[in-house]
């Protein structure tokens, strides 16, 4: 069994507005096995196509390799964008070393609902990936019920 941490603390600055919700980075982010075009940040994966969206929407040229640099390409980018990354999973188990979100068992969370608390900027979420069963918009909606905040 592969006890998968997530490597990130979430990135939510004071006057953050959008909020990216995810689950977990691959198990190589975890273990500090970068590919050569991988980013050290949230969603950094050379094969996750969200940076290489905004790159090619905003015209920013971002650097693709394991670079300071290229991690402080995307924080400025959010910063200046007032988005912030907060995955809802803090850490999960693993059968198969995979970043398969069905794949995760014991699953952990984080308190999206309290830094959603905290930042009462925040007025929108923006999950990737649908309501699937694993997925982070399932995750928080249990997660509400969780908290009574919504009977969703």
């Amino acid at each position: 069994m592969y006890k998968h941490k997530h490597p990130y603390k979430p990135f939510i600055k004071k006057d953050t507005t959008k909020l990216i919700v995810g689950t977990l980075p691959p198990p190589r982010f975890s273990k500090g096995a970068l590919l050569e075009n991988d980013v050290d940040f949230c969603y950094g994966s050379c094969f996750n196509s969200l940076w290489l969206f905004i790159d090619k929407i905003y015209n920013l040229n971002f650097r693709y390799d394991n670079s300071i640099e290229a991690i402080e390409e995307r924080k400025a980018f959010l910063v200046k964008n007032k988005i912030g990354i907060c995955d809802i999973v803090e850490s999960a188990e693993r059968d198969i070393i995979d970043a398969s979100d069905l794949g995760m068992k014991n699953i952990k969370l984080r308190d999206v609902i309290g830094y959603l608390k905290e930042f009462p900027n925040i007025d929108m979420l923006l999950f990737t990936g649908g309501n699937s069963k694993n997925g982070p918009e399932y995750f928080f909606r249990r997660h509400l019920k969780t908290n009574s905040v919504l009977n969703v």
